[in-house]
């Protein structure tokens, strides 16, 4: 429990009362001053484990955040048509349903009653002038009256005051822009309408991450308002300009959403399971078995052939982490036993003994310089 107490001869620990139990058995660590020997009581009561190294398919998670956005390409303007006064609003809120074909507001236009005085007037003599009739029907073609309402007015010869404001999508009023009684312009957005069947779902993807994202890429994600519902998609797009400020890509899915659950500006959370081709086959150790002193990463090797546990400290050079794990470049072999769990106890009881650690990689050699100049 605290390595730093040391007696000659048995008894109990100052500090917490627990019996003390010896350092060293036999003369193991002797022949190598680098080594590490512990009994097999001490490597129980510092919980130290240890596992093989293997060669596995190296999968990294990379984990994403992002929102709900609507799919740009299913948002429309609805527009005037024609100049005119708006006589009344048949959508009053944001937020509403509309459907393709429903009127959303009724349009007051004179311009509307002086074209169609004209078609009835061309009409007439359509037989004789067949280009001024063309042309009549042609402005109202403009203006976006159908064939069939063409038809009817010329038939019943009856003007119509006010035209009808069409939905050209089916979706969601995301923004109302007009009043009852404003006048518009030709051109004039009136609505913003969003079709939400299909929203995208957008991820910040960090640069030090783009290198393991790739379009297609299927995407488990989780959205904060539904704990326990899982959702995925493919990556169909990933933002070719780094943002200067926050330093992220964004990456993009497009997510079917027919019963509307997903709202926009949800908040989401995506995992991505990237294969590493790269390093293919290759060996992969778990995370907790590395000390990293930022400019080495070392692991502790247990010594094969001996009945009473002896580590080594081993530098290695690493690849990229795995979520829980790491590819390792060099340093190690299939086969070779590492410690997994218990590696700063190790590496404290090597500080105490003066010998190669974590923090001091040069104690070792100086302990073994001495020892042969004692000799």
């Amino acid at each position: 429990m605290h390595p730093n107490i040391r007696m000659s001869e048995p008894g109990r620990c100052p500090i917490c009362g627990m019996n003390l139990i010896p350092l060293n058995q036999g003369d193991a660590d002797d022949n190598d001053p680098a080594a590490i020997h512990l009994t097999k009581d001490a490597a129980q009561l510092a919980n130290v484990l240890t596992s093989i190294v293997t060669r596995e398919k190296p999968v990294k998670e990379v984990r994403l955040y992002g929102k709900i956005q609507a799919d740009e390409r299913l948002m429309q303007s609805q527009t005037a048509h024609i100049p005119g006064r708006i006589e009344e609003l048949r959508v009053n809120y944001t937020g509403e349903s509309v459907y393709k074909g429903q009127t959303l507001a009724l349009l007051y236009s004179p311009e509307l009653v002086i074209a169609q005085q004209e078609l009835i007037e061309a009409s007439k003599i359509k037989d004789l002038q067949p280009e001024i009739y063309e042309a009549s029907k042609e402005r109202l073609h403009h203006w976006k009256l159908s064939e069939s309402q063409i038809n009817a007015l010329e038939n019943s010869g009856v003007l119509q005051h006010h035209i009808d404001v069409l939905s050209n999508t089916s979706g969601i009023i995301t923004a109302r822009l007009v009043n009852n009684g404003d006048h518009v312009a030709e051109g004039t957005i009136l609505f913003e309408v969003a079709d939400l069947s299909k929203v995208w779902v957008l991820f910040d993807a960090y640069e030090n991450d783009l290198q393991f994202l790739k379009i297609g890429d299927n995407v488990d994600f989780t959205v904060q308002a539904f704990p326990g519902a899982n959702f995925s998609g493919k990556i169909e797009f990933i933002d070719p300009v780094i943002d200067p400020v926050t330093r992220v890509a964004k990456v993009r899915l497009e997510v079917n959403n027919q019963s509307g659950r997903l709202k926009p500006e949800m908040f989401v959370t995506g995992i991505v399971k990237a294969r590493l081709d790269q390093f293919k086959n290759t060996l992969v150790i778990p995370k907790s078995a590395v000390l990293w002193t930022g400019d080495r990463s070392i692991v502790y090797v247990k010594q094969p052939d001996s009945e009473e546990p002896i580590f080594k400290m081993r530098e290695i050079g690493l690849g990229p982490m795995l979520g829980n794990s790491y590819v390792v470049k060099d340093g190690l072999n299939e086969g070779e036993e590492i410690v997994t769990q218990g590696a700063f106890s190790i590496d404290a009881a090597a500080q105490l003994e003066g010998k190669a650690s974590m923090m001091n990689p040069a104690a070792g050699e100086s302990s073994e310089g001495h020892a042969h100049d004692a000799h």
